[in-house]
């Protein structure tokens, strides 16, 4: 097919699609409602199914009180099962693909099911609504006229008892529809490589011979990647090797500290940037607007969502549905999907920006924030204040991690850092002193514990040496895709381990 028809086309198709967008968008808490009925009455014959009464759950009420929040941990039994052949446990259709995920700092490995529903009406349904909107916000977009450059985990899929376990990036691959393999590079047999380094010069020898028109991934490892491809090139930016590049879509971890050397790397000032937010559990949310940091809730992916107000995250906690949130606070997620996860806490922190349409950002882990001393620093707060100082030093950050030095006697405690710099700013001390007034400026909390140093005292920051977060993620076998560093963490494991490798 010719590329300008199909461009035409491809864009047509896609376009059509926001029309039933505008549904859930006119109509949210219908859609929501519809979405939890729909995922009761299919599962109402399973074992879980018959286990809490589905046949009998007509209002959500009766479902949140009689269906437990639960962990991986709570499932990971019925998911073994699962994968040693039984099925109808907590899906009725089979289930043969498991997303494989340690997580980011758990080295035992979790196995998310992937139903065929959840493939379709969720991850498919996902990258074409992100291309929908985009294409809605960018009428003249010449976006099929070239392809997409796609940096995923993409390693080997593994076969036990008959079911198959991988990256999900490896698993969306394998049952990739024509027409995104058509419109994409590198070619499949390149991002399914497992070797990484090998991966990243194979993906660079296809790609630079294409018309790259869109790059998709992990912002921290697309940074690598476009880095060796202009050293590959000699050239200055992207866009001398990519005319017709013009968007970014990126998700997996915040894009924050990475924005201002993405400029460098592509100055045209009518280039695109687009959220996404994903995970092995399911497809989330979608920035629906040019320039924006919002991202759109998406509510008909077969996903029916409820939130738990951080404050009362814990023992006793209670969730609430989408109809009774509020702007600003702080909420864990709470997901039910349609590859038969019911009520499951996946880790993520959200807050709601607006309710008309529904939008949110991301706001951290529930796992991954520092609060040993009362300061509640979450990972908004350490992201933007990293991008304010870096913009008053000229510094650039690759990586970093930050954790608690716990009171010993009468010592004080600390908040401790280490930062890989791509760019180090001229005076450590100076940058360690803006971040510490950043942070109190961004958190109250943090501000009354580092008051007169009367719980806090200020915080230590280490400068790591080149690629040391690289070598660490490799020596664990994580380089790439969907790993990434811990940010934040009340355990000293991960900084220490980083420490010891900076020291040798």
């Amino acid at each position: 097919m010719p590329i300008p028809l199909f461009n035409s086309i491809a864009s047509w198709l896609l376009r059509k699609r926001y029309h039933q967008i505008e549904l859930f968008l006119k109509y949210p808490l219908d859609v929501q409602d519809e979405v939890l009925r729909q995922l009761l009455d299919f599962s109402k014959d399973t074992m879980i199914g018959k286990q809490y009464g589905f046949q009998d759950l007509p209002k959500y009420d009766e479902f949140r009180n009689r269906v437990p929040i639960v962990t991986y941990e709570d499932v990971a039994p019925m998911i073994e099962r699962t994968r040693r052949g039984e099925q109808n446990l907590f899906w009725p259709t089979s289930i043969k693909w498991f997303a494989k995920s340690s997580g980011t700092t758990n080295a035992k490995s979790k196995f998310i099911p992937v139903s065929n529903e959840a493939l379709e009406d969720c991850h498919y349904k996902s990258s074409k609504d992100l291309l929908c909107l985009y294409l809605n916000n960018n009428e003249n977009s010449q976006l099929f006229t070239g392809k997409s450059l796609r940096l995923g985990g993409s390693k080997e899929l593994y076969e036990d008892n008959g079911t198959f376990f991988g990256d999900l990036s490896a698993i969306l691959i394998d049952n990739m529809p024509l027409w995104a393999e058509y419109s994409s590079t590198p070619s499949n047999k390149v991002s399914l490589m497992t070797e990484w380094e090998s991966k990243l010069e194979a993906i660079i020898e296809e790609s630079i011979r294409e018309n790259v028109t869109s790059l998709a991934g992990v912002p921290s490892w697309m940074l690598v990647l476009l880095n060796q491809v202009l050293e590959k090139t000699g050239k200055n930016h992207l866009f001398e090797i990519w005319e017709n590049l013009e968007v970014y879509f990126h998700g997996g971890v915040s894009f924050t500290p990475y924005k201002n050397q993405y400029k460098k790397l592509l100055p045209r000032k009518k280039f695109n940037y687009y959220e996404t937010y994903n995970a092995s559990e399911g497809f989330f949310g979608i920035q629906d607007q040019n320039n924006s940091d919002e991202l759109l809730l998406m509510l008909d992916y077969g996903i029916f969502y409820e939130f738990i107000p951080m404050d009362a995250h814990g023992e006793g906690e209670r969730a609430i549905p989408l109809w009774d949130v509020q702007l600003g606070v702080n909420y864990a997620m709470v997901i039910t999907t349609n590859a038969g996860l019911w009520r499951y806490k996946i880790g993520d922190t959200i807050r709601f920006t607006s309710k008309n349409p529904y939008r949110i950002k991301i706001t951290g882990r529930t796992k991954h924030h520092i609060n040993v001393f009362g300061e509640e620093l979450i990972i908004e707060n350490a992201e933007e204040a990293l991008k304010q100082v870096c913009q008053k030093t000229g510094a650039e950050i690759m990586d970093y991690t930050a954790a608690p030095v716990f009171m010993t006697g009468k010592e004080k405690g600390a908040h401790e850092w280490i930062i890989e710099f791509r760019k180090p700013p001229e005076d450590i001390a100076y940058f360690t002193e803006m971040l510490d007034n950043s942070l109190k400026a961004l958190n109250s909390d943090y501000e009354a514990k580092r008051y007169n140093n009367i719980t806090l005292k200020m915080p230590k920051v280490h400068v790591a040496r080149k690629n040391l977060f690289h070598h660490w993620l490799k020596s664990k076998n994580k380089l790439g895709g969907q790993h990434k560093i811990p940010r934040l963490s009340n355990q000293r494991d991960c900084l220490e381990e980083l420490l010891g490798m900076n020291e040798e």
